[in-house]
């Protein structure tokens, strides 16, 4: 495991010197790429004063809060839809267009139908992670092996006992890689969703380093954005790994 984790932060060492190769000889204004240094002495700073935790701590209660409401929506509409004969042919057309619908291309709908409080950023990430969680869904219940079927028309299951005993079961393993892939495009559909107005949040305080033209600040947000997906990821596969054992190397 230790032998893992220095293999992957080789990639990332080299990065780190080469940015400060590229500082030192002034290939880059310190005003466009800052030092490493600088990024460090702001995020230490950021740190102790609690500034940061805090605008991480609103983001990802936005982001926790907007993952749930996508999972009460996607989960259940994907396994009625998933069972359904006619979704195919009434239904498809219409998803798939939304799907290639990017989010922030409704935000100015979005902020008249929902105003600039916290409705219109959770919309934005409920929109970012529906689908994913959606089409995974319906995918792992439509796809059910259909001998398992045969098996639960011969032991006279109803269709609630259908989906139950056998269709949920069997695609449990793929509902759960939608859900991981939701929170993952929740977390980046958050710099959007902060776009509306926020007065808190890491995408308000990258976006009032740009005002302020603070390239170190925007550095630190985009580094602790990219700290806190990673860890969240890594903690959502390792409760994946014990729901499903057979997925482990």
């Amino acid at each position: 495991m230790l032998k893992k984790i220095l293999r992957g932060l080789l990639l990332p060492l080299c990065l780190l010197c080469l940015w400060q190769i590229a500082c030192s000889r002034q290939l880059f204004s310190p005003y466009l790429l800052p030092p490493p240094a600088q990024v460090a002495r702001e995020a230490v700073e950021l740190l102790t004063s609690g500034v940061l935790l805090t605008h991480l701590a609103v983001s990802l209660r936005r982001v926790f809060l907007g993952f749930t409401l996508s999972c009460a929506l996607a989960l259940p509409l994907g396994i009625v839809c998933g069972q359904s004969r006619r979704f195919d042919e009434y239904c498809w057309l219409l998803l798939e267009f939304l799907r290639h619908v990017p989010p922030l291309a409704a935000v100015p709908l979005i902020i008249l139908w929902a105003g600039i409080g916290e409705a219109s950023k959770l919309t934005i990430i409920v929109l970012a992670s529906f689908f994913p969680m959606f089409l995974n869904t319906y995918s792992g219940v439509h796809n059910v092996d259909k001998k398992l079927l045969e098996v639960g028309t011969a032991l006279h299951f109803s269709k609630w006992q259908c989906i139950r005993y056998i269709r949920l079961p069997a695609a449990l393993e793929t509902i759960a890689v939608g859900m991981q892939l939701a929170l993952g495009y929740s977390w980046r559909a958050l710099i959007g969703a902060e776009l509306i107005a926020a007065s808190a949040g890491i995408g308000y305080l990258i976006l009032d380093a740009e005002e302020m033209s603070r390239p170190d600040i925007v550095l630190v947000g985009m580094l602790a954005i990219g700290i806190v997906g990673t860890v969240i990821d890594y903690l959502f596969l390792l409760v994946l790994d014990r729901l499903f054992p057979w997925r482990r190397r």
